[in-house]
Parts: C-alpha cells; sequence; structure tokens
C-alpha cells in the first residue's frame, strides 16, 4: 500500500474531540483518533504523525465497528429533537431541584419516580465515562450492550442495569415547570426536556487502530490501574 485510504479520517486530539468529528462527519469514515488528551479509550498512543503514516502505508492496522445509541426526545415547547451518540446519552437536572424521572425497558416499568440528579444510558465503550463515574460498572470495549446508571440518585437507590444492545430505554421526567432537565448525546446538550427515548441506532462507527493495539490491556492499564 502506497498511499492512505481515502475513508480513514486521522483525527489528534482526545476522546471529546473525535466524539465531535464523527458526530458531523458521520458514518462516511473510518476514524483513527492520534491521542494527545489525558486518557483516549477510543485513541492511538503514538510517538509522530509520521511513524503512524508509515503504518498506515505499510497495512500495520485494523478497524473495530462499535454501535451508536439513537435518541429521540420532547422537549417542553412540543418540539422533537434527535441524536445519536458513541459514548452516552443522559438526562440531569438544569437548576437546584433534583429531577424525578420514571423508567420503562421495553415497556416494562423499572421505577414509577427516581429521585437523583440524573440518569445516564451508555454503550460499553462509554461504560469508562460518565458512568464509570457515577459508579456504573467498566465494561469490555467489544461488548454490545446498553446500561443504566443513576447520577447521585436519592430514592430510591437504583443499581446500575446492564441490557441487552436491543433494549429501548423511555424516561418521564415529571414536574419540569420547576425542576427541568436536559439531555445530552455525546456531549451535545439539549434544554428543557420531558420525554426520552433511548435505543439501538443499528448505525455502527468504524475505529481504525495499529497494529498491537490490545484494548483489554488498554481497559486495565488506563483504568483499573488509575
Amino acid at each position: 500500500m502506497d498511499s492512505l485510504p481515502e475513508d480513514l479520517c486521522l483525527v489528534i486530539g482526545g476522546d471529546g474531540f473525535l466524539l465531535r468529528v464523527i458526530a458531523e462527519l458521520g458514518q462516511s469514515y473510518v476514524y483513527m483518533g492520534l491521542n494527545s488528551g489525558m486518557l483516549g479509550f477510543m485513541l492511538n498512543d503514538v510517538e509522530s504523525v509520521t511513524s503512524v503514516i508509515e503504518q498506515i502505508k505499510n497495512g500495520a492496522w485494523g478497524e473495530m465497528s462499535v454501535p451508536r445509541l439513537k435518541m429521540k426526545a420532547l422537549t417542553s415547547t412540543g418540539e422533537t429533537i434527535e441524536g445519536l451518540a458513541l459514548n452516552d446519552v443522559y438526562l440531569e437536572r438544569m437548576s437546584g431541584q433534583t429531577a424525578h424521572l420514571r423508567v420503562e425497558v421495553n415497556g416494562v416499568e423499572v421505577v414509577d419516580r427516581v429521585v437523583c440528579d440524573g440518569l445516564i444510558v451508555a454503550t460499553a465503550l462509554g461504560s469508562t465515562a460518565y458512568s464509570f463515574s457515577a459508579g456504573g460498572p467498566v465494561c469490555h470495549p467489544t461488548l454490545r450492550h446498553t446500561q443504566l446508571t443513576t447520577i447521585s440518585a436519592h430514592s430510591p437507590r437504583l443499581p446500575p442495569i446492564v441490557l441487552p444492545q436491543s433494549a429501548v430505554v423511555e424516561i418521564k421526567a415529571f414536574d419540569t415547570e420547576w425542576r427541568p432537565v436536559r439531555v445530552v448525546t455525546d456531549g451535545t446538550d439539549y434544554p428543557a426536556v420531558t420525554r426520552v427515548k433511548v435505543e439501538n441506532a443499528d448505525s455502527d462507527v468504524r475505529l481504525a487502530f495499529l497494529e498491537g493495539h490490545d484494548p483489554t490491556a488498554m481497559l486495565i492499564g488506563k483504568m483499573l490501574r488509575a
């Protein structure tokens, strides 16, 4: 191979910047992130861009297909909004008042009203981000599932839940006039929502990693041995 693949997009930065690039450009590219940030779970740790180019030209790299979540929400003004997330979709309070949320999975009520700061719906790739900080389990990035994690739950203390990828999560926010909540998809926020539906997007994103990249070693080294 004497040239770079036309659909390969090199992104230099941290995980957050890579997520923004993917949100803007969509599924058309294979994304190779080059780490210049902190943890970089979706990125390659490299010595120089020159060495990366040589490895790519030599075919010393591979792809991993990862799922995304699809979010559809209703705002307090009746507007419908939609978004996609590689890491997570979360609801969080917008004021000093706690959020009061009802949660259903596949039409089955999980909790009638949980008093909390918010709720995170994450992929396995996103399990090491906000969900982990909120007490959710660390999951291997190659797994395909959806997980729910409450943010500072007061009552009831709903434990983290791991669900199949096919799960459809629906959330209703109560009393939003004085308990406003917003929804955030991979860092993009939409204020004043009343209902949110999150499900598998059926639109995988392709991430590229240089030869020798080991997701298990990265998970253990950067998270469990931090």
